[in-house]
């Protein structure tokens, strides 16, 4: 599970994969129409887990309770401090 920064607009991209490193050159090459517009991306954060499935979990978790990414978005941000 990975947080990625757009360097244009400074809104924040949650997603997951299993090579992040292939998964933030495929969004900052433009392959991910629904984001294509806000590239480039700067990776800020990711979470290592064994199986795609809690990857996922994890994810779909942040995008729909904002008392979760709240409190992430706040570690992140004090650790940037």
């Amino acid at each position: 599970m990975y947080v990625l920064k757009s360097e244009v607009d400074h809104k924040l991209y949650i997603g997951y994969s299993d090579n992040l490193k292939r998964r933030i050159k495929e969004h900052n090459q433009g392959k991910t129409k629904s984001i294509k517009h806000r590239i480039p991306f700067k990776l800020i954060y990711y979470e290592a887990y064994k199986n795609k499935t809690d990857a996922r979990k994890r994810e779909i978790e942040l995008k729909n309770n904002s008392y979760q990414k709240e409190q992430l978005l706040k570690k992140i941000f004090n650790s940037l401090i």
